[in-house]
């Protein structure tokens, strides 16, 4: 395979199709696994659990932060993947030295497709991954516009509280959704208090399944101290994980929709 440029800019020859392939990213693991690559990935993080199956047998390579690199070097890849928020640049650095290190970068649902077909040409799956590009795409077409959507804050952590700004991948799917991020105006993943969450009157509090695993608990307490707000716990994944696993996002935010309206 000729040289190619990731996400990042960065250019990589990683010769023909890879063979030995490490994932350092969950949603990356489960496209690849949506792509056919059963025998091809070789060792994938401690959060890579889907597909199940993979995260039972696979060999683990450590954490997306804390990658082991000697276990890395032990699996000898010929190809890595890896991401430019969820691992360290450091680390990536590297890795780079020693293998052909794929990076992504994304913040919306166009970069999120194009990674998808860009992967797929990496990895020898073109067709596959142009058709699950082509049926996500459609997938999002469907979804109706929100004629008001609601005023949401997005809580990934507690202790504290942590939401999104405009420039985070889960803030282009809130809006894709159909909400409005009342802290829009944040880049990254600002700290906040419950009293700065009050002060912006949202109509809706959304505490997700990861990276802090929100609990019935927190949403009581939360909804306690919000009283003009409704606080539901969402699952993270269908917000954030930008690979394969958006094939079901829109059916998600339909029924979220439906929740948050109680009709």
């Amino acid at each position: 395979m000729p040289s190619c440029t990731d996400q990042t800019g960065r250019t990589l020859s990683p010769g023909s199709h890879p063979s030995r392939i490490i994932s350092l990213v969950p949603s990356q693991t489960e496209l690849l696994a949506s792509l056919g690559l059963e025998e091809e990935v070789v060792g994938i993080t401690r959060f890579c659990i889907h597909p199940e199956r993979w995260f039972q047998k696979k060999a683990r390579v450590g954490g997306t932060k804390q990658a082991n690199l000697a276990r890395i070097h032990s699996l000898a890849p010929d190809l890595i993947l890896a991401n430019r928020e969820e691992n360290e640049r450091d680390q990536v650095e590297e890795l780079a030295r020693y293998y052909p290190v794929w990076v992504s970068d994304i913040a919306t649902l166009a970069d999120a497709l194009d990674m998808i077909l860009r992967v797929g040409r990496l990895v020898g799956r073109e067709p596959a991954a142009r058709q699950l590009a082509g049926e996500i795409q459609q997938h999002f077409n469907t979804l109706e516009p929100v004629a008001r959507p609601p005023r949401a804050c997005y809580l990934i952590w507690q202790s504290p509280y942590m939401t999104v700004g405009s420039d985070s991948f889960i803030h282009a799917m809130m809006e894709v959704a159909g909400l409005e991020n009342i802290f829009r105006d944040r880049l990254r993943y600002p700290i906040v208090t419950w009293e700065e969450i009050r002060d912006r009157r949202p109509d809706l509090v959304l505490l997700s399944s990861e990276p802090f695993p929100f609990k019935a608990s927190h949403q009581a307490d939360l909804q306690s101290r919000l009283a003009g707000s409704r606080v539901l716990l969402v699952d993270g994944t269908r917000f954030s994980w930008y690979g394969s696993r958006l094939m079901e996002s829109p059916a998600y935010f339909r029924r979220l929709r439906t929740a948050w309206t109680g009709s």
